[in-house]
């Protein structure tokens, strides 16, 4: 197995339609010449920005945060180019980007180092052979301050590893739960 290099996210995005839409460059101003935190394609990984729809955690209702029967209630929704996370809390949020991994492709998402270095930290997590969608993303904010997200810019990295040869079941063909998920998803059991 090996970690591709950026030719190779290049030519998947635009011959195979892996990231849409694709950036093949590093973007790091927006339109109007602003500094904004960076997204595209880099060496060895791609970019990406998240959208405007969050759902921030609250715990309001006194919930008990459980995988298997999650309260959707735990959760307020927001919608904006800034997304403020409280204190020692999270939020969730979706790419931008829509997702369709090769069979022989296993792609891990990190967090950026811009993020890092504020104490917000993005969760570490694969996109398996075969998935396809809009990532759901989990930001923990780890310092005892409100701490910012940005909507439409660079908050994650995602790296590539190649396979020699085709895993032998994919995630489409177990029928993952989080197949084609195209918004916020929350957890499902």
């Amino acid at each position: 197995m090996s970690i591709k290099p950026d030719r190779w996210i290049r030519q998947m995005a635009e011959q195979h339609g892996m990231i849409e839409p694709f950036e093949p460059g590093q973007v790091r101003r927006a339109a109007d010449g602003t500094a904004q935190i960076s997204y595209g394609t880099s060496s060895y990984g791609y970019d990406v920005r998240c959208a405007r729809e969050f759902k921030i955690f609250t715990n309001i209702n006194s919930a008990v945060v459980d995988p298997k029967r999650f309260d959707a209630n735990s959760f307020v929704d927001f919608s904006g180019d800034v997304c403020i996370i409280p204190p020692n809390s999270f939020a969730l949020a979706r790419t931008i980007e829509y997702f369709r991994i090769p069979r022989t492709v296993l792609t891990i998402c990190l967090g950026k180092s811009t993020y890092a270095r504020c104490g917000i930290i993005v969760n570490v997590t694969p996109l398996e052979p075969e998935w396809e969608g809009h990532v759901t993303l989990e930001f923990s904010n780890t310092t005892p301050l409100p701490a910012k997200i940005y909507a439409n810019e660079g908050v994650a990295q995602f790296l590539f590893f190649e396979s020699d040869e085709p895993c032998e079941l994919s995630y489409a063909e177990r029928a993952g739960k989080y197949q084609g998920q195209t918004g916020v998803t929350l957890p499902k059991a």
